[in-house]
């Protein structure tokens, strides 16, 4: 008489419970200074900062594009910092808390890390016609 064939297994390999052998994700400060810029283009009224390399004006030598993001990751929580323009006459304190819960939410969507603060630096104002372009 030959052996009974075995029964699968109640618990997957590819489980929760054999999970706990397969190590753990880090997402780094980069990562969330990375998608905390994308976010902020998503928000209206709202773009990066521009550098002002050597300290020279606006408009002398080369100018860095992109938003200003800074993040620290502590565990399961992120801090940012936010150095951006404002299309000029969008009113200051609703763009900045669209901005704050626009990051917030996309940060904590797509790192599953929870963001506990969101400083923001505004460096400037911008006519709607140069939003897109060098700010004052």
């Amino acid at each position: 008489m030959s052996p009974a064939p075995s029964a699968p297994s109640a618990v997957p390999e590819d489980s929760e419970a054999a999970g706990e052998t397969r190590g753990r994700t880090t997402i780094t400060a980069r990562v969330v200074e990375k998608i905390a810029s994308r976010a902020l283009t998503e928000v209206d009224g709202v773009h990066g900062a521009a550098g002002r390399p050597l300290g020279l004006p606006f408009g002398v030598g080369p100018t860095i594009a992109g938003p200003r993001v800074k993040a620290r990751v502590d565990g399961g929580l992120a801090m940012l910092r936010m150095r951006i323009f404002v299309v000029y006459p969008a009113p200051l304190r609703q763009v900045t808390r669209r901005l704050r819960a626009h990051v917030m939410a996309r940060v904590g969507e797509l790192t599953g890390l929870r963001v506990r603060q969101v400083d923001i630096d505004i460096a400037g104002l911008t006519p709607p016609e140069r939003a897109g372009g060098r700010p004052l």
